[in-house]
C-alpha cells in the first residue's frame, strides 16, 4: 500500500463514516455504536480485543478491516513478534488463502512503523 493509498484509505473510511453517520438511520448508527462499544475496555482489555479484531479480519479477508486493525493494534502498543504471532492465528485458523492478505497486512505495518504512513492511522473512534 503506497503513502498514497494509505492516506486516501484513511481519508476515505473517515469522510464515509461521517457522511453516513449523518443519514438518520437509526439501524446503521446502532450498528456503528455496537462496534465502537465493543472495542472498549471490559473483561478484555483493549490490546486483547484489537488484536481479536486483527484476527477476524484475517480470516474474514478484509483487507480495509485488516488495515484498520494494525493501525488500532500499533497505537495499543502492540509490538511486531505481537504482530508476528496475531498474524499465524490468523493463517492456522483461515488457511493459505489470508496469504495475500498476510503480505498487505505486514507491507501497511512495514510503513507504519517506518514512519511512512505517519498521520495516515484511523483515529481511534471504531466505527466499522
Amino acid at each position: 500500500m503506497s503513502d498514497d493509498r494509505v492516506k486516501a484509505f484513511t481519508d476515505f473510511r473517515k469522510r464515509m463514516n461521517e457522511r453516513i453517520l449523518d443519514h438518520d438511520n437509526q439501524v446503521v448508527r446502532r450498528f456503528f455504536a455496537l462496534d465502537t462499544q465493543t472495542y472498549k475496555p471490559g473483561a478484555l482489555d483493549v490490546r486483547t480485543k484489537e488484536m481479536l479484531g486483527l484476527v477476524a479480519s484475517m480470516v474474514l479477508r478484509c483487507d480495509d478491516c485488516i488495515s484498520y486493525h494494525i493501525a488500532q493494534c500499533k497505537e495499543v502498543g502492540i509490538t511486531r513478534d505481537e504482530f508476528f504471532e496475531v498474524f499465524s492465528v490468523g493463517l492456522v485458523v483461515g488457511g493459505s488463502i489470508v496469504i495475500p492478505h498476510l503480505r498487505r497486512a505486514v507491507d501497511f505495518l512495514d510503513r507504519l512503523e517506518s514512519g511512512e504512513a505517519e498521520g495516515a492511522q484511523p483515529h481511534a473512534e471504531h466505527a466499522v
